[in-house]
């Protein structure tokens, strides 16, 4: 049986000796996802927290429901695997790997798992923004943390990765570190991540209107909106605008359409 291994050493004594895919159903600890097929919990070794991700298999029904609503399904932790290599290859900071395994031709019978370090303490920036309306940041901060947005969606969008769930929700701000001066903010839940050598023009439309809808509700203005623009083009805002007009106007009424559809009114 074909089977893919890695567990890094401050994790290997847990698995020694044991079949590693029944070590890491095993483990124990906060569960925070149990669905059929997928389980994901938070544990403690050695006074160390990480999270695991175990994978049983979807089954063909759930395979070829995703195929008949033309979705690409999720059979493993592979995707999730693969996606946070690239990132990491390109110097988006994402979850870091500490172990992962995975067995079985069969997409509909495979079995895997990840496991990643807990992040450093770090609030997602829909908490970090919600207040945002009615206690505004200061312009330096907002701007520094749009900038950061739009430098990791550009880098990216440029090597050929899309994330397909790309909301405030799944980026993560550290509260104790930055980067180069400029916050530091961890991208995370690539499960649904996807690879190629570019990014189609459709699937950077739907991250960026999907990013744009979990900001409608944020007290954002139109100076905001430039500067993402500007930074993401990695342009200057009169060729970003000029080249891609008609870009930033689908990524407007796609991220105002899906808002209706999730709040059942108009965005204020």
């Amino acid at each position: 049986m074909h089977m893919e291994l890695e567990i890094r050493e401050d994790l290997a004594d847990i698995f020694a000796g044991r079949d590693p895919f029944a070590c890491a159903l095993a483990l124990e600890g906060e569960v925070y996802r149990d669905v059929k097929g997928r389980r994901t919990l938070r544990f403690c070794h050695a006074g160390r927290y990480y999270f695991v991700k175990v994978h049983q298999g979807v089954g063909w029904g759930e395979i070829f429901k995703n195929l008949l609503m033309l979705k690409a399904p999720v059979i493993g932790a592979g995707n999730e695997y693969r996606a946070i290599r690239a990132l990491e290859a390109i110097g988006v900071p994402t979850l870091t790997v500490a172990g992962y395994g995975r067995r079985g031709f069969d997409p509909a019978r495979q079995q895997s798992f990840l496991i990643t370090d807990e992040l450093p303490p770090s609030i997602t920036l829909e908490d970090h923004c919600r207040d945002w309306p009615a206690s505004p940041p200061s312009l330096a901060h907002k701007r520094r943390l749009i900038r950061a947005v739009a430098a990791t969606s550009r880098a990216m969008h440029g090597r050929g990765i899309n994330h397909r769930d790309f909301y405030l929700c799944h980026f993560h701000l550290d509260l104790e570190r930055e980067r180069d001066g400029e916050p530091l903010l961890y991208l995370i839940d690539l499960h649904r991540a996807q690879i190629r050598q570019r990014v189609p023009r459709r699937w950077r439309l739907k991250d960026i209107a999907g990013l744009y809808f979990s900001a409608l509700d944020i007290g954002l203005r139109r100076r905001d909106l430039l500067t993402f623009m500007r930074a993401y083009a990695d342009q200057p805002l009169s060729t970003a605008l000029g080249e891609h007009r008609a870009f930033w106007r689908q990524v407007e009424r796609k991220a105002l359409r899906l808002y209706r559809k999730v709040h059942g009114r108009e965005c204020q």
